[in-house]
């Protein structure tokens, strides 16, 4: 019976790559679903046979443990370097976005006190 590796919910498209590099070069049997069109259904990797599972789960393990070490490696070097994303760069380069939240969160918070500010009344 196949067994979910890694659900592709919210997984970076370069992630899901090395993955599915990593269980071919061990020839380990997987297939893969996708999340449908509303992002509802389940999309991941599969393995294919159990006995097999336990060497992916290893291997994973392994891959995420590496590509947690580089991810964090980059982002302190972009920290130090000055190049990472803060939210002056975003406000700079997408003043829209920010303003459109904004008013979504403003929005949002009118939604949850108007209702009481007219019961105590």
């Amino acid at each position: 019976m196949a067994k979910l590796l890694l659900n592709l919910r919210n997984v970076l498209d370069d992630e899901a790559d090395d993955v599915r590099a990593l269980l071919d070069e061990h020839d380990i049997a997987y297939y893969e679903t996708s999340p449908g069109f509303w992002n509802i259904s389940l999309g991941g990797i599969w393995v294919r046979e159990d006995a097999a599972f336990a060497e992916a789960k290893r291997l994973m393990g392994e891959y995420q443990a590496q590509r947690g070490a580089r991810v964090r490696a980059e982002n302190e070097a972009a920290w130090r370097d000055g190049t990472a994303g803060t939210f002056w760069t975003v406000l700079r380069n997408e003043p829209m976005r920010v303003v459109a939240a904004v008013l979504g969160i403003l929005f949002a918070i009118a939604l949850v006190v108007l209702p009481a500010l007219v019961l105590m009344r």
